[in-house]
């Protein structure tokens, strides 16, 4: 089986729920196509280095996927048609990423060095 990481961006509108929905249905679509999720990471709602469709932020959602290229296929088709998704990309991995992804790691970094300032002030 192949790994995939498929990150998706979507519009700032959407509440957080909209967002995890948005996630669950396109794990459904991938199941449904014989493959599987091992991760989903969703790392909030993020300023964009330009706009795009005139959003300035969006909400990113990573989905770790195993399967054939038939799977990917179908996901970015139906990606694709919603319109609440404005970016998307897809990328075949040679080994699946253990543990959290390098976004996840700068999240925490960041938490810790703010906590560290608070005691020392």
């Amino acid at each position: 089986m192949a790994h995939y990481e498929h990150v998706f961006l979507a519009r700032q509108d959407l509440s957080q729920a909209q967002v995890d929905a948005l996630a669950a249905s396109a794990t459904e679509i991938i199941e449904a196509n014989d493959g599987k999720v091992t991760k989903t990471e969703t790392w909030g709602l993020k300023n964009l280095a330009y706009k795009i469709d005139r959003n300035r932020k969006a909400h990113f959602v990573l989905l770790n996927i195993e399967g054939p290229g038939s799977v990917v296929a179908e996901l970015e088709r139906q990606t694709r048609i919603n319109e609440d998704v404005i970016r998307y990309m897809t990328i075949r991995m040679d080994t699946p990423e253990d543990g959290p992804s390098v976004m996840m790691r700068k999240n925490d970094r960041e938490r810790k060095k703010r906590s560290d300032r608070e005691e020392r002030s």
